[in-house]
């Protein structure tokens, strides 16, 4: 074989060799962005339950903007819509919201909340149009608008995600 052409066949078997190698790698990725979130999650969170999981998140996620609702006072109908649709958060976007985080609090979120009670009625995305709001409010009567900065009068242990402890003029009330 003549020099000329053996540089030839070197070239070709080279750029043979990139272009499979560029091939494989192309295929790893694709597999590896083609993982199911759910799959991750389960990998991920082995040593602890993932409702667990998505609750820190929830939390973590949610504080900073905000106090976090606890997932009874809505319905399960108004989360999933708030997380299908993070970047029209009232009027804002959640900000590093990754698919993974999404899954782990949608998880914690469905199993801690319940579906709307009457069929047909417009899903609640504000806490005093939740019909579960005023059950677990029997006899609270609000004298101003309800928002997630109302919780913080009755509830002092909100920043640590505790609504069970409530004032002392609350605690024995009738």
């Amino acid at each position: 074989m003549s020099l000329l052409k053996r540089g030839n066949f070197l070239s070709f078997v080279i750029s043979l060799a990139i272009a499979l190698w560029c091939v494989s790698i192309g295929w790893s990725f694709t597999q590896a962005l083609e993982t199911s979130p759910i799959l991750l999650a389960q990998s991920q969170t082995s040593s602890r339950p993932r409702t667990e999981v998505g609750k820190e998140l929830y939390v973590s996620t949610c504080s900073g903007c905000h106090i976090p609702i606890p997932p009874e006072v809505l319905p399960t109908e108004t989360w999933q819509e708030l997380l299908e649709k993070p970047n029209k958060h009232y009027g804002t976007s959640i900000p590093n919201f990754i698919r993974l985080s999404q899954v782990l609090i949608w998880d914690y979120l469905k199993t801690s909340s319940r579906s709307i009670l009457i069929k047909d009625a417009p899903i609640p995305f504000y806490i005093e149009q939740s019909q579960y709001f005023k059950i677990l409010h029997p006899r609270v009567e609000f004298t101003e608008p309800i928002t997630h900065k109302s919780c913080l009068i009755c509830h002092p242990g909100v920043k640590e995600f505790d609504y069970r402890t409530l004032t002392p003029e609350w605690q024995d009330a009738p």
